[in-house]
Order: structure tokens, then C-alpha cells, then sequence
């Protein structure tokens, strides 16, 4: 059973990290996570061949007295997910081969043991077990940051622990209100399919508290204005294999919690009160536009650009319609791959040039013009150029949010010509102009280009040709749609 594997592999895989020393445990992390990939290219194969295959699910009793089970399966729009996890995190480590780190098995053996819980998280057909997926994911992350993160690491990580722990309590008492409304021939029941019969039971009062309180902890782990504050620090302070994780592939969980979690359980609170989740979506992509580009610090200016990036995807998501959430699919997966370039960028510009102050640098394109170019094409996905993956995801958002309300269309659209202007000029500040006498920039490390130009493959391939990824995205969408009626 293939989405038990991959589930377990890294499981597995961690433990015997954990007691791995030295640079040992990096390289076997690196061979694990590759398997981990060509594990889920199997899934892919399997779901094109058939996406109902016994392969691509298992459902076994847990606790049969409280309802729980083992449940878990591949379906269109998770298995975008995991492809996308099993995709990054080989990426994340590789990234990491000129850094040293203090007990690098315990650092490796958190990165597989959250790629555990993400996909667990994105195959998970029973809310307890989403649940617990969903809390174990942020156990490792955790610990990455606060054991080497960076200036005042304590208090920012806290500040995150709290506010995504809180956030999980709301979404924890809205399921359990949803698992107690459940019957099945007389027994209370945690699946999907169950949890989605009795969303739709409730009046539109109970449905508008269960949407508040479901969204409100996926509208955290996006995060989404006014629920943002966590972030920017927390994504500056973490190493930047951290950063990656919750930017990539973590915050993901909410964008897709939201359309499997949410959308098909409650469409009575969703369409009392989608329009003011979208009002806070678009509000966020303009304000963190705006700061980003007032910021200095690169590393920052990236944090605050993946909020805008996120809420023009939960618009899309909440808008609710064909376009909306296959968009809102398709960006995500271009935002976690241009995202983890553009941190990887920064952290690049850090160890070469000794600072991330967009000021401080210039002219770096005279130093390493193949680094420029590899930079500048990580930009033009970041910005939706046509022909790189940002494009058909924006794309297909704006014109689901335009099919809802042409004004919340016009006002999130904005992100195109803000987002071009911070990325632009940061771009333009940094590699042109004249060398400044204060920075060196020499040759990248063999894995640094590697990671860089993997990524830059990524962004054309599916800029030309995002038919593979779309169709499945479409396949998805229609499903939850039809669920929604």
C-alpha cells in the first residue's frame, strides 16, 4: 500500500538518522528523501493508470469505541500535495551541505519526521487522525527553529508554538462538535465522508460557528491578515532550512485544509461568510505588499511577499468555484517551489557577502553572472511571468475571484503590479549597478547550483507544459465541488 509507505518510510527513515553521527546522517537523510520521492512518483504512475486503486488507500479500526480509524488515501488534489512534499524536502537537504550543524542527526532525523506528519496531514481521510498529523507536524519544526534559529529564537518560536497551538484547540473543538452530530447506524464516526453528512445537517448558525472555528486554524498556519504577526519573525529567525519547510510545504496544510476540511462541511457558513474571509484574504495581500516593499532585509521582504502570495490563494479557495480552487491548487505548488528558491537566494547572499541588507549590496551580477541569471528566472516565477508556473495559477486565481466579485478580482490583482515592484527592485538593487567596494561574491558550491537550477527547470517545465499537474488539479477540484451540492 503505497500511502502507507509514505507514511512510514520517513518514519522509519528519522529513527535511524536520530542515531546516525556526523556527516553520515545528512547523506542518508539525502539517499531517504530521494527514495521518499521515487515512492510517490509510484503513487503518481498508479493514480494516472487508476486513480481507485486498493494500492492508493487503507482504512483499518483504531479505536472502534470512539469511531477512529486508520484512514488515509491518495485522491487528486493530495496527491499534488505529497508530490510536492516528497519533491522540496530532498531539495531542503541538499540545500543544506555547506552548513554545519551541532547533533546534524537530530536536525535531519526533525526534517523526515515532519515530512512524516505533512503527509499524513494531506492523506488523512479520518479527522481525529488528520488531527493528530496535524499537531505532530508541528513538534519537529519547532524544535528546528528554537535549536538553531537565530537572534531572540526563544521568544519568537513561543510566539508561534502558542499561536498555532491555539488555533489547532479551535479547530479541535470544531470537529469534535461535527464528530457528536455523526451516525452511522447508531455510532458517532470521525470519517470524512461522515464529518461532511453532518456539516451539511447543521443550521446556517451552527455551520457559521463550525467555519469560524475550523478556519480560524487554518487561516493561522497560512497565515492570513490579521492572523499574520507570527510570521515574519518566526520565518527570518529560523534557519533557513526551517524557513523552507513552513513556507514551502507548511503552510500549505491550511491552503488545503480549507478546501478539504472546510468547503464541502459547512456551505451554509461558507456562503454567509466567504466574503468576509476574502475580504481579510485580499487585505492581507495588499498590506503585506506594501511593507514588502519598504523592507530592507531580503530574508523579510520574502517573508512578507508569501503572505501576499497566500492570501490571493485563499481568495481564490473561498471564492469557491472551478477556477478559484484549481488556481489556488496550481499556485500552490509554484509557491513552494519559487518560495524555498528565494530563501535559498538569501541565504546564499548571507554566507557570501556577509549580510542580507538589500542597500549593502549592488553589482553582484559582475561577479557571477550565472548566478544572476538563476536568480532572475526564481523572480520571474515569484512575479507570474507567462511561461514560468507562477503564471497559471494567477491566472486561473484571478479569474475565479472575478467570477465571485469583480471588486475583491480587481483589489487582490493588485499583488501582479506590487509583487513585480518589491521583487523587481530588490532584484535590480542587489545584482546591477556597480560592484560596492564592500562586497566579494565568488563561485557557488556544486550543490548550491544544483538546487538553484533544479528549481529553475521546475519553474520553465511547468510554465510550458502544466498540463500533467493541471489535469490532475482539475480532476480534484470537480471532486469537492460535487461535494459541495
Amino acid at each position: 500500500m503505497l500511502t502507507a509507505l509514505l507514511i512510514l518510510f520517513p518514519f522509519l527513515a528519522a529513527l535511524l538518522v536520530f542515531f546516525t553521527k556526523g556527516n553520515n546522517a545528512r547523506n542518508m537523510a539525502m539517499l531517504f528523501s530521494v527514495v521518499e520521492f521515487v515512492i510517490s512518483m509510484a503513487a503518481f504512475f498508479q493514480f494516472k493508470n487508476n486513480p481507485d486503486s486498493a494500492l492508493l488507500s487503507f482504512n483499518t479500526a483504531w479505536v472502534p469505541s470512539l469511531g477512529i480509524r486508520l484512514s488515509a488515501a491518495i485522491d487528486g488534489l493530495s496527491l499534488l500535495m505529497v508530490l510536492l512534499t516528497t519533491f522540496l524536502v530532498p531539495l531542503i537537504i541538499l540545500s543544506s551541505y555547506k552548513n554545519n550543524y551541532n547533533t546534524p542527526n537530530y536536525f535531519y532525523g526533525l526534517i523526515l519526521m515532519m515530512q512524516m506528519a505533512l503527509v499524513g496531514v494531506f492523506v488523512a481521510n479520518d479527522g481525529f487522525l488528520f488531527y493528530v498529523f496535524w499537531e505532530l507536524a508541528l513538534i519537529p519544526i519547532y524544535f528546528i527553529c528554537l535549536l538553531w534559529g537565530g537572534e531572540n529564537r526563544s521568544a519568537i518560536t513561543f510566539k508561534f508554538f502558542v499561536y498555532t497551538l491555539l488555533g489547532s484547540l479551535f479547530m479541535l473543538i470544531g470537529l469534535i462538535y461535527l464528530y457528536n452530530h455523526t451516525n452511522v447506524e447508531g455510532l458517532k464516526s470521525w470519517a470524512i465522508r461522515d464529518l461532511y453528512e453532518a456539516g451539511r445537517s447543521l443550521t446556517a448558525s451552527q455551520q457559521s460557528a463550525v467555519f469560524w472555528l475550523i478556519f480560524i486554524a487554518f487561516a493561522i498556519k497560512m497565515p492570513i491578515f490579521p492572523l499574520h504577526t507570527w510570521q515574519p519573525d518566526t520565518y527570518v529567525t529560523a534557519p533557513t532550512q526551517g524557513t523552507m519547510l513552513l513556507s514551502g510545504i507548511m503552510l500549505k496544510m491550511g491552503t488545503f485544509g480549507v478546501i478539504k476540511w472546510l468547503l464541502p462541511i459547512v456551505p451554509l457558513g461558507l456562503a454567509k461568510w466567504g466574503s468576509t474571509a476574502i475580504c481579510l484574504s485580499a487585505i492581507g495581500v495588499v498590506y503585506a505588499s506594501i511593507i514588502a516593499i519598504q523592507q530592507k532585509d531580503f530574508k523579510r521582504l520574502i517573508a512578507y511577499s508569501s503572505i501576499a502570495h497566500v492570501g490571493l490563494i485563499a481568495a481564490g479557495i473561498l471564492a469557491a468555484n472551478q477556477q478559484g480552487i484549481q488556481g489556488a491548487m496550481m499556485q500552490m505548488l509554484a509557491h513552494g517551489v519559487n518560495v524555498i528558491g528565494l530563501f535559498f537566494i538569501a541565504e546564499i547572499l548571507l554566507q557570501q557577502t556577509g549580510t542580507r541588507d538589500i542597500p549593502s549590496l549592488g553589482g553582484i551580477r559582475n561577479l557571477n553572472a550565472n548566478f544572476a541569471i538563476l536568480f532572475l528566472i526564481i523572480v520571474l516565477g515569484s512575479v507570474a511571468l507567462p511561461l514560468t508556473n507562477g503564471f497559471v495559477g494567477e491566472f486561473l486565481l484571478i479569474n475565479g475571484i472575478y467570477q465571485y466579485n469583480a471588486g475583491f478580482a480587481a483589489f487582490a490583482g493588485l499583488t501582479v503590479i506590487l509583487g513585480a515592484v518589491y521583487m523587481l527592485r530588490g532584484y535590480q538593487n542587489i545584482m546591477l549597478g556597480e560592484v560596492k567596494p564592500s562586497v566579494h561574491f565568488g563561485k557557488l558550491a556544486s550543490t548550491e547550483k544544483a538546487v538553484l537550477v533544479i528549481i529553475c527547470i521546475t519553474i520553465i517545465a511547468f510554465g510550458v507544459y502544466p498540463k500533467p499537474l493541471n489535469d490532475i488539479a482539475e480532476q480534484g477540484t470537480k471532486a469537492i465541488l460535487q461535494m459541495m451540492k
